[in-house]
Formats: C-alpha cells, structure tokens, sequence
C-alpha cells in the first residue's frame, strides 16, 4: 500500500525523558502471535519500508514483514552511539507508554548502521489493533526524531478494510465505545465496521459487535435508549445490522426496543412526528427519517409484521405535509413549532442521506415507488449541490478543520444512504461515489489510513467520526 504522507516529531531529549521511556519500556509486556515479540530481523521474510525520517544525515527506517505482521527498525549513516527504537500503540498513535523503547538499540564501534528485532503490530490474543513507528537519536546530539506510524496490510489490504482497521484503532476495549466516549457517533462507528464485514468480507472486527452491546446495554435507559430520540435511533439502526450479521435474535430485540421508544414520543402536535427530545419540545428531520428508516427496516425482518410497517407509512405521510424537503428537494433541519412548518434552517449533508435510506426501505417493504423517485430527486440534488458538493466532493457547511463536534460524523450517514440508493437504481451515483473516494484517499489520509474532515484535502486531523465516515464513503464506493 503505498503511502503519501510522513509525520515527522522532534522533541528535545532530556535525561529524565530517557529515563522515564525506560522505564516504561521494561513494563511493556511481550505479545506473542504467529512469533513472539524480539524475533530476529534477519528472519524476515518480507521487507517493506513505508516510511522514515532523516536527521543529522542518519535515516530511520520503519520496515515491515507483511508476511508475519511484524516490524523492526533501523537507523543507516550513521556512527557508533547512534540509538534506534520502536514505539507502539494501540490507540491510533495517541499513547504509547506501554510501548516505548521497544527493542532500544544502538550501532556498534566499527558499523554505520543497525537495526532493532521485530515487533509485533497487534495483540491478536486480546484484540490490539496496533501501529509502530521507528525513533532514534545521534549519539552526540541531544534531539529525538520519530517517523510517522505504520502497520503491516494485515486487516488493511485494500481501502476499505485498511480504513476499518484505522477506525478499530479507536475502539475502547476497556467499555466498548469509541474515541472512549462516542455514543451516537458510536453507533454510526459500529454501523461502519459491521457495513465492510458485510462488503469485504473481512470478520476479523466481528467481536465489536458483541463487545459494544455487553458493555453498554444497560448504560443510560438501557438497550440503547436516552433522552435523545435520534440517538436511539442510531442504535437502533446499528442492531439491526447487527442482527444481518449475526443472526443473533437479541439485536433484533434491542432494535424493537428502541423503535418502540422512539414511537411513545409521537403525538398529534404539529400534525404528528417525534420529538427530538424527550423534552418534547421540538420536531426535526433528522430522528423523524431515523423513524421511517428504523420501522421500514424492522418490518422487513419481522415474519407478518403489521405494526412497524404503519409506522413507517404514517411517518411518510407527515414528514411530507410539513415542507422540511423544500423545492430544492433538499432537506432542511426541522420544523417552526409554531407554525408547523420547515424552519429554513441548515440542509446538513446527513438529513439528506438518512432521508434518502429511509425511503429506499420504505420502496423495498411497500413497493411504493414515489418513495424511491423522492429518494432519488434527494439524491440528484445533494450530488450536484455547489453548497453540498462544491467540486464534485462533499462538503458538510461549515465543515471543520480538526474532528470534533457531531458535524463530521453527517457525511458517512449521508454518503452510507446515498449508497443504499446507488444500489437500488443500478449505480446512479457510482461516478461521484468514486470520485470521492478517490480524493478522500489521495488527499486527506495519513500514514495509517486515518482520514481527516475534507475529502478534498487537505489532511488536518482524525477521530473516530471522521474515520467512520470516510469508512462509510468506502464500503459505498464501487
């Protein structure tokens, strides 16, 4: 795979700094997969040099044996005294004090160069997604410089399961969310990674499932409900997914669960619709597609269902009465509860592909084909929307540099609706889908497949928002 991007960090080495990843370094356990961590160099039967670094004419190097998923480092043209090291981590390069110094080195009187033994990338025995980058220092020079992270294509062998194994870096093992706080966005992270196991075929991840939902099911108002109705709503789309894979009855009844909440905040103000909040006091595009979207799903899974498919028509049948789809046939944020109207506000990329989805279910539960043509019209106009799509590529308003805040988590469920509907019309949208998939990978990507905000570039920043939706951009693509 080949790589765009180097990350270079120089940080002024002081004796206590050294002390300390020494320290550290004695406490990093061993991890053993196909081989132990240590194992010789010159037993590799690959070598791969995807990144590396140069200061004070030395050269670090980061190489990798695809073959057993393991690295080593080395530093050439260099002198007696020069070190060299590993670190790893297994949080996206956020922390690696577990893992510092690995394999801690230096070159010999008589050499120019030399290299540490190998490492293992992940912890296979308890599910460590991991990365490693080579560091090192003149031996007469106080400054330390580190490459960027790598990893074996292990898990990673084409963009979308690379992409996956970027978001897995991001999972807390310890309570099963990501970025360890995620919660809708968590949902949508977990739909991302169940979505590529059904694309690629790569099961390696399934454990997230299980994982997310034994840690957090009693969480908050249990089975994935809080006072947020889109939040249940995400979750409730998440184990339906679940269930597709798995065939384990206890997601479906986590999904009815929440559908069932979402439902018992409906009311006749303003006609109908569910609240935002259980606060009741407003009503927006967003949950009300989650609802059409969750029951038109639901009623697809369930043998005689005459419940859930009602509930998605009727929810149909008022969003349409209320204009937040406007005569661009795009979707704006809510309604005006005093008029009851579309309140003009933001048309957000994912109010359009929630929307969208929500209508690709209810064509395939109802055969209602307004509900496709509709989703389609949506479809047309996010795609060629100078606001939405400036340059061919999505753009989210007012999209941020860093990651943070819930605005970048609204593309990958725009882009994931999107291809839900590129699939049911024969591959309408395959030309833009791949249009940004090709730039989103060309131009805003690091060294581990973590992906920024802008598709267009360039790369600022990642999390797991960004990641899952450049994964969500990647399981649609063609």
């Amino acid at each position: 795979m080949t790589i765009r991007r180097l990350a270079v960090v120089v940080v002024l080495a002081s004796t206590a700094l050294v002390q300390v990843q020494t320290a550290t370094a004695a406490q990093a356990a061993t991890i053993c997969n196909r081989y132990c961590d240590g194992r010789d160099a010159g037993l590799a039967p690959a070598d791969r040099v995807p990144v590396s670094v140069s200061l004070y004419g030395r050269s670090f190097k980061v190489h990798v044996n695809d073959t057993d998923a393991m690295v080593w480092g080395s530093v050439e043209g260099g002198q007696a005294g020069d070190e060299v090291w590993l670190d790893r981590s297994f949080d996206g390069g956020r922390d690696w004090a577990d893992g510092s110094r690995l394999g801690a080195t230096g070159i010999p009187s008589g050499s120019g160069g030399w290299r540490t033994a190998q490492f293992n990338v992940d912890d296979w025995g308890s599910n460590g997604v991991g990365a490693l980058r080579a560091c090192g220092k003149a031996g007469d020079r106080p400054e330390i410089v580190c490459t960027a992270w790598a990893r074996s294509n292990w898990n990673a062998w084409d963009r979308r399961t690379a992409a996956a194994t970027a978001l897995m870096m991001r999972f807390d093992r310890g309570n099963g969310l990501f970025d360890s706080n995620g919660w809708w966005t968590g949902a949508n992270a977990l739909t991302a990674i169940i979505d590529n196991i059904r694309r690629s075929g790569m099961r390696s991840y399934q454990y997230v499932i299980a994982s997310t939902y034994d840690k957090n099911v009693n969480s908050r108002q249990g089975q994935f409900r809080n006072e947020f109705l889109d939040d249940t709503g995400w979750w409730g789309l998440a184990w339906v997914a679940a269930y597709d894979v798995t065939g384990d009855s206890r997601y479906l009844n986590t999904a009815r669960v929440d559908a069932d909440w979402m439902h018992s905040y409906w009311d006749t103000r303003c006609g109908g619709g569910i609240y935002w909040k259980t606060d009741r006091a407003s009503k927006n595009a967003i949950q009300n597609s989650l609802y059409i979207q969750l029951n038109a799903a639901l009623s697809q899974r369930i043998a005689g269902d005459t419940v859930y498919r009602q509930r998605a028509q009727a929810g149909w049948a008022w969003f349409k009465t209320t204009g937040m789809l406007n005569s661009s046939n795009l979707v704006n944020d809510g309604i005006n509860m005093t008029t009851c109207r579309n309140n003009g506000d933001v048309t957000w990329t994912y109010n359009q592909g929630v929307l969208i989805n929500a209508l690709v279910q209810l064509n395939k539960l109802t055969g209602d084909a307004d509900a496709l043509a509709t989703a389609r019209r949506i479809g047309d106009a996010l795609t060629s929307s100078g606001y939405l799509s400036p340059g061919g590529i999505m753009r989210e308003p007012n999209e941020p540099d860093t990651c943070s805040g819930d605005g970048v988590s609204f593309k990958g469920a725009a882009v994931r609706g999107l291809g839900v509907l590129n699939a049911a019309t024969g591959g309408a949208y395959n030309s833009y889908l791949q249009r940004n998939a090709d730039s989103a990978y060309a131009t805003d990507r690091n060294s581990i497949d973590a992906y920024g905000s802008h598709w267009a570039g360039p790369w600022r920043s990642t999390n797991h928002s960004c990641q899952h939706s450049a994964l969500d951009l990647l399981n649609a693509a063609p």
